[in-house]
């Protein structure tokens, strides 16, 4: 017996399930101004109800212009935010037959200000979708709010700002991060050993989770280890170096190190120049040139990876759904993370 095929719901049986009219169905899915916010929750209740899918090809088709995507990274010799931003233009030349039309900028780190205003000088004419590695800022929560009223979706990417109106995140579960941390150096190290903590900035998000998350993991399972930090490095080598100088010299007893951001170059140095590579347990984050050569010299013993590809490609596709008003989007997508030796490194 052949297989009746079940019928699509369209625009037109929304519009009849909301009570509203096309005009209305067309700007609620196309997320532009001018719908009050009841009229927007019955027609997204519509679009549950009914199962609504909308026709991504033909959607592509009928628009008149690309997809444009603003990527705000921030400045500075992050290899990690390199690697990034590596990844945004090669995922650019992949995807420049789906027109979408991708930028990006580079913004003042840890500056919420300087990102704040940037986000402010989005326009919805030259941006549909902005992602944004955000700084856990006031200024930032209210401009992610303005760009929303003004039209503009802002995805999140590496660091969050949950208490806003972001409309996804793209990142490692960091609070897991700082825990896989906290029980690689547990194990390494034993009971009553010094831990010294190097963070880039306590004003990102994704460093207060690694920093929480590492001690929650301490407290419940090992007690015993003393922790010493954090110190700021600023994701900087330089000040990363001098960090990790400092907590060295001051702590004759240290046998383990946890760095939470980047600046990793700046550690391994640091740790070769106070004759300490491969004599302390290091955990760090990220898989760069530095840190691959630090895992196969000794110098550091795990490397805790997010996947700046696999970050990218994920942030691009739900910025990409959000400029076509597909429905249902995505729940904010967790990345995988990736835990490196010398012994598995690819």
């Amino acid at each position: 017996m052949a297989r009746i095929k079940e019928k699509r719901a369209t625009v037109h049986d929304l519009a009849r399930a909301a009570g509203v009219s096309l005009a209305t169905v067309d700007r609620v899915l196309n997320r532009r101004p001018g719908v009050r916010p009841a009229t927007i929750s019955r027609v997204e209740a519509a679009i549950e109800a009914l199962d609504f899918r909308r026709d991504v090809p033909a959607s592509l088709l009928a628009r008149a212009r690309a997809i444009n995507v603003t990527v705000l990274l921030p400045d500075g010799e992050n290899s990690f935010m390199a690697n990034l931003s590596a990844a945004i233009e090669e995922e650019g030349r992949r995807r420049a037959a789906e027109r979408l039309q991708i930028t990006a900028q580079r913004v003042r780190a840890f500056d919420g200000g300087a990102l704040a205003r940037t986000i402010d000088a989005l326009t919805r004419e030259n941006c549909d979708c902005a992602i944004v590695v955000a700084t856990d800022a006031e200024e930032v929560r209210a401009a992610v709010e303005r760009a929303a009223l003004r039209g503009i979706e802002v995805v999140t990417l590496v660091s969050d700002i949950p208490e806003s109106r972001r409309r996804h995140f793209v990142g490692i579960d960091n609070l897991a991060a700082g825990r896989t941390a906290a029980a690689l150096l547990g194990r390494f190290c034993g009971e009553g050993a010094r831990i010294g903590l190097i963070a880039g900035s306590l004003a990102l998000r994704d460093h207060q989770q690694r920093l929480q998350g590492f001690r929650e993991t301490v407290r419940g399972k090992f007690p015993g280890l003393r922790l010493v930090g954090p110190l700021e490095g600023h994701d900087n080598a330089a000040e990363t170096a001098v960090a990790a100088e400092r907590l060295i010299a001051e702590n004759d007893d240290l046998e383990g190190l946890y760095s939470l951001g980047a600046g990793n170059s700046g550690l391994v140095a640091a740790l070769h120049r106070t004759g300490r590579a491969g004599k302390l347990r290091v955990v760090a984050h990220e898989l760069t040139k530095t840190t691959r050569q630090g895992l196969k010299d000794g110098a550091i013993d795990v490397i805790l990876d997010q996947n700046p590809q696999g970050e990218v490609r994920a942030a691009l596709e739900i910025a990409r759904q959000i400029g076509l008003g597909s429905y249902p989007l995505p729940e904010p997508f967790t990345i995988e993370l990736g835990i490196f030796f010398a012994e598995n490194l690819r």
